[in-house]
C-alpha cells in the first residue's frame, strides 16, 4: 500500500507536466518512445536473460505493451483534445476495469470490490465533472482505451508474478516490461512520428528525462510492485487516488481554477471507498493481515 501511496504522490505531476511543456508541441510518439527507451535502460543492466520461464518473460512482455505501450500512446494523443482537468475525469473509470478484468482471470464476481470501485468512481467524478471541450468524445474514447489497457496490465503483472514464483527478484525481470512496451512504441513512432515536431528546448528534455527515468522507470516498477500486495479492489481504488493528487499539483502549481469543496468532498468519497474495501472485501482482510 506505501508503494502505491508513492507512486500516486510521484505521478500527481506527470498529468501538467504533459499538459503544460509537451502536449501539443513534441511529438506525442516520439514523447513515449524517450520515456520507454529511458526505462529501459534503468533495467537493462539488471535484467536475467537465463534461468527465466519462457512464459515469464512473454507474460511481462504482455503487460508492458498494454500498461506502458498502448496505454502511453493513448493517453498522450488524448491530452490533443482535452485539458489537463479533463483529462483526469476521464481516468475514473479505470478502477471498474481492474475489478472486472481480476475478476474475468478467477472466474468469479466480487460484489464488494466493484461496489468500492464504484463508489471511489462517484468520489472522482464530484471533484471533476465540468464543462467538457467539444472533442470530449475523441479524448474519451482515447482515455477508455488507456485505462482498459492500464488496468489489464496492472492486473496482468499481478497475476504473472503469482504464477511464477521463481524466487527470481523482480528487479531483474522488469525489464521485459519495458522491452514489451518497445514493442508498441518504437513502430508506433516509425509509421506515425513527426520528426519536425521534436523537443525544442532544455526544459522539455528535462522534463521527458524526468518521465523517463522517474516516473516510468521507478514509478511503473514501484506500482507494478505494490500491486502484488494488495486486493484488486484496494488496487483500484489507489488508481483513482491520482485524480485528487494530479488536480492539487494542478492548482497549486499552475494556479488552475477548482472548486475546493468538490475536491474535499470528492477525495472524502475515495477514501470512504478504501474503508469500504478493507471493511468489506474478504480478500483485502487476508492481505491486511498478510
Amino acid at each position: 500500500m506505501a508503494l502505491l501511496v508513492f507512486v500516486t504522490i510521484l505521478w500527481a505531476f506527470s498529468f501538467s507536466l504533459i499538459g503544460e511543456f509537451l502536449a501539443g508541441q513534441v511529438d506525442s510518439d516520439f514523447a513515449v518512445l524517450t520515456r520507454v527507451l529511458l526505462g529501459a535502460l534503468v533495467f537493462l543492466p539488471f535484467t536475467r536473460w537465463r534461468g527465466v520461464p519462457s512464459g515469464m518473460k512473454l507474460g511481462i512482455l504482455a503487460t508492458g505493451m498494454l500498461q506502458f505501450g498502448i496505454t502511453y500512446l493513448c493517453l498522450y494523443r488524448s491530452f490533443s483534445y482535452l485539458t489537463v482537468p479533463e483529462v483526469l475525469l476521464f481516468t475514473i473509470f479505470t478502477p471498474l476495469y481492474v475489478t472486472l478484468i481480476d475478476d474475468a482471470l478467477f472466474r468469479r464476481f466480487s460484489p464488494f470490490a466493484l461496489v468500492a470501485a464504484g463508489i471511489a468512481t462517484v468520489g472522482a467524478g464530484i471533484i471533476r465533472y465540468d464543462g467538457l471541450s467539444e472533442d470530449f468524445i475523441t479524448g474519451f474514447l482515447l482515455l477508455q482505451v488507456a485505462n482498459f489497457t492500464f488496468a489489464a496490465g496492472q492486473v496482468g503483472y499481478k497475476h504473472v508474478m503469482q504464477h511464477y514464483p521463481v524466487g527470481i527478484p523482480a528487479f531483474r525481470t522488469f525489464g521485459y516490461f519495458f522491452f514489451g512496451a518497445l514493442i508498441i512504441a518504437l513502430p508506433s513512432f516509425l509509421v506515425f512520428g513527426n520528426v519536425d515536431r521534436l523537443p525544442t528546448t532544455s526544459l522539455q528534455w528535462g522534463i521527458l528525462g524526468w518521465l523517463g527515468l522517474a516516473a516510468s522507470g521507478m514509478g511503473l516498477f514501484l506500482w507494478n510492485r505494490g500491486a502484488c500486495h494488495v486486493d484488486a479492489g484496494t488496487l483500484a481504488i489507489m488508481n483513482n487516488a491520482l485524480v485528487p493528487a494530479g488536480l492539487l499539483v494542478n492548482l497549486l502549481i499552475w494556479n488552475r481554477d477548482a472548486d475546493l469543496l468538490r475536491l474535499v468532498i470528492g477525495g472524502g468519497v475515495i477514501a470512504f471507498s478504501l474503508w469500504i474495501n478493507a471493511r468489506f472485501h474478504p480478500r483485502a482482510r487476508l492481505v491486511a493481515t498478510a
